[in-house]
């Protein structure tokens, strides 16, 4: 090729090149089709119209062109490399043994009611007062490369920045959970997970689980039914479950459960809708999340209390307490408290969302907690899992510091930010270290619950009949058990199948006919496949053919044929 066609070509790429830069320097979305999670990088360009500062090494001394490259240089004393290479392997952190797939957002509450009448709590008096807050949304069972689309319930934790201290929510789509007593969560998450030798989800582990402990069918009917799989986060309700003790400035207690209400409107897939989406997009829920905040469409959702007073919670005829069923329609009355909204998307999911910590002992005066022993077996295993994850300074990470923080508490892996200085570090101590507080308004007595371990169908009962709204719903929901039952072996199947009888006759016998009906269907659908196969095809010998011939660990030769 002559230097002047070696010129001309030059030029011409020369020339492309500053198109596609002129193109690009625009910022014009050309393509209406693009979604604000599409844009992110150009969104950034436009916000940082020039490079935001100098490359730096990880001690932030500057990096120099040359080192961006290890050809041809002495690897050992490329300081750039063995940053990126030391970091990199580092990564990443151990992923949360349960609701590690999640995304999240920023936000703030605002208070719209007076409810001081129930709580002397800072962050729900004040009308028109907001306060800041960090969400985060998860499915419960997939690790983080898994799918946003599995039948189970799904997370929603919120972390309120009060003047007070951090106060935690826990919240979950539905608003019954599995299990009262916390020793059964790993058994639970253990039956509900892989099988430890096939690495498979086993559905004849599940059933086999909840049939031995049918007090866990009540959840397991939610998530069975059209709430298992909400039409994304922005669509769904969440409820913290557990019963709270709260108290007013007076030393006065009430008993709620909050709840959050979307204001976008409850919306569900059927397992068709959600095998349609799961095949375009294994990350609809992230995804919509996002592009929802960055159009200005930001989420919100309204918190309400349901209450009860001492008084009452003495003259019902089941337990307030159990977290694996509802209220009773009449034994209570609701509240309204404020507004939660979702403003802003976060700058760094592993700084913002990977490192949040929420805990359910995160709770601010005037609300004491629950005093059930789930509630209180939660308050330990949450704190040891953020230790693991995270270390013990985890409540130093950025997203997890409180407005106001002054402890006793000192050194350990960082993050340590200032360590209190030279404060001391000890108490009781003369030399003005930070002094503890007397509420007065804290309640004066302790309520002791004591727990019954008996089995109580009713609420799956009272599910079947009247939380499911119509004949519609209750025929996918039986189709729903139908398949899921098809792979599980007996006696499994039959104790399930027994199990439901119990719950409702009806329940049982519609759920055993469609479950012959799909176990026939998958019958047929099998003999037909092994009578394809067995089919003669033509053989051809791979010896004689294909050349020279294979040889088995004796040595011997072997044919194979097809």
């Amino acid at each position: 090729m002559s230097t002047k066609n070696a010129m001309n070509i030059m030029k011409a790429i020369a020339v492309c090149l500053f198109s596609v830069i002129i193109l690009v320097e625009s910022n014009e979305y050309l393509n209406v089709t693009y979604q604000p999670a599409h844009r992110q990088l150009l969104d950034f360009k436009k916000e940082h119209p020039y490079p935001i500062g100098l490359w730096t090494k990880n001690a932030g001394d500057p990096v120099e062109i040359r080192d961006t490259t290890t050809i041809n240089s002495d690897v050992f004393n490329n300081q750039l490399f063995i940053d990126t290479f030391s970091t990199f392997d580092g990564e990443r952190i151990p992923e949360r043994v349960v609701h590690a797939r999640g995304t999240g957002a920023f936000g703030y509450f605002e208070v719209t009611h007076d409810v001081s009448k129930y709580t002397s709590a800072d962050v729900f008096n004040g009308v028109g007062k907001k306060t800041p807050l960090v969400a985060r949304f998860s499915n419960a069972l997939q690790g983080l490369g898994g799918t946003d689309f599995p039948r189970e319930h799904r997370g929603m934790s919120v972390k309120f920045y009060t003047k007070e201290g951090n106060l935690d929510l826990l919240c979950l789509s539905i608003p019954v959970y599995f299990y009262r007593d916390p020793i059964f969560f790993k058994h639970l998450l253990h039956a509900f997970t892989r099988n430890p030798q096939t690495t498979l989800f086993n559905p004849t582990s599940v059933f086999d689980f909840i049939t031995l402990r049918p007090a866990f069918i009540h959840g397991f009917f939610w998530v069975m039914s059209d709430f298992g799989i909400p039409d994304g986060y922005r669509k769904m309700d969440a409820f913290p479950i557990h019963t709270y003790e709260v108290s007013n400035k007076h030393g006065e207690t009430h008993y709620v459960r909050f709840n959050f209400r979307t204001e976008q409107g409850v919306a569900i897939l059927t397992n068709e809708e959600a095998a349609a989406l799961q095949s375009q997009d294994l990350e609809y829920f992230n995804r919509d999340l996002y592009n929802a905040i960055n159009s200005g469409e930001y989420p919100a959702w309204k918190l309400e209390m349901d209450v009860m007073t001492p008084h009452d919670i003495q003259r019902v005829d089941y337990d307030p307490f159990d977290v694996t069923r509802l209220w009773k329609n009449g034994t209570f009355f609701t509240v309204p408290i404020g507004r939660m909204v979702l403003n802003k998307n976060v700058e760094n999911n592993f700084r913002d969302i990977e490192q949040a910590a929420f805990n359910p002992g995160h709770l601010v005066p005037g609300i004491t907690g629950s005093p059930e022993g789930l509630f209180r077996g939660r308050r330990m295993f949450y704190r040891d899992t953020q230790n693991y994850r995270l270390g013990r300074n985890h409540n130093n990470i950025l997203v997890n510091m409180p407005l106001y923080s002054k402890t006793y508490a000192r050194d350990g892996k960082p993050p340590t930010r200032l360590n209190m200085k030279n404060a001391p570090n000890y108490f009781p101590n003369s030399f003005n270290g930070p002094l503890p507080c007397v509420d007065e308004q804290r309640p004066w007595k302790k309520l002791q619950v004591l727990e019954s371990n008996a089995v109580d169908l009713e609420p799956a009962w009272y599910f079947y009949n009247f939380i499911l709204e119509d004949d519609a719903h209750r025929q996918r929901f039986i189709n729903t058990w139908a398949a899921a039952l098809v792979p599980v072996t007996p006696p499994v199947l039959q104790r399930t199948l027994k199990l439901l009888h119990q719950v409702d006759n009806d329940l049982g016998m519609r759920v055993a006919v469609t479950h012959e009906i799909l176990l026939a269907r998958a019958m047929a659908q099998q003999a037909a496949a092994r009578a394809a196969s067995a089919v003669p095809r033509p053989k051809r010998n791979l010896i004689t053919s294909e050349g020279p011939p294979e040889h088995d660990n004796m040595g011997s030769v072997y044919k194979i044929e097809l």
